[in-house]
């Protein structure tokens, strides 16, 4: 397989812009789950770069089946794990009780998930050089 850790990481950064813009359109939750795949697509780009298979989509899980030297420390394990929680209740209705996503989701939680992604993209990034 060739290696396109670059192309991962293009689209990571793509997906990082359109959470900002889907934030400052008042789509919160789809800022949330764009901040998710921004953060996914990062750290695959990582495993591209290290001849790795990547399967899933749990950001914490990722991190951990890297090698001991590309994984993060504490703080950014946290952060993974709060965009872990935007991947499934950002896009379904019945991951609520009642309502709809764009019924529970707030600026303020955009706002933290799109700084949790961008820590995490400048985290793959610095590693990819």
């Amino acid at each position: 397989m060739p290696e396109r850790s670059r192309d991962w990481l293009r689209q990571a950064e793509a997906d990082l812009r359109a959470a900002g813009d889907a934030c400052e359109s008042a789509h919160f939750e789809w800022a949330a789950f764009a901040s998710h795949q921004a953060a996914e697509k990062a750290i695959k780009a990582l495993y591209q770069h290290l001849h790795l298979e990547a399967w899933g989509h749990a950001l914490v899980k990722l991190f951990e089946y890297l090698p001991d030297e590309s994984r993060p420390g504490p703080e950014l394990m946290d952060r993974a794990r709060e965009l872990d929680k935007h991947y499934i209740p950002t896009r379904y209705p019945n991951g609520f009780e009642r309502g709809a996503p764009v019924d529970y989701y707030t600026r303020r939680e955009a706002d933290r998930a799109i700084e949790n992604a961008e820590a995490i993209v400048e985290f793959c990034k610095n590693i990819l050089g």
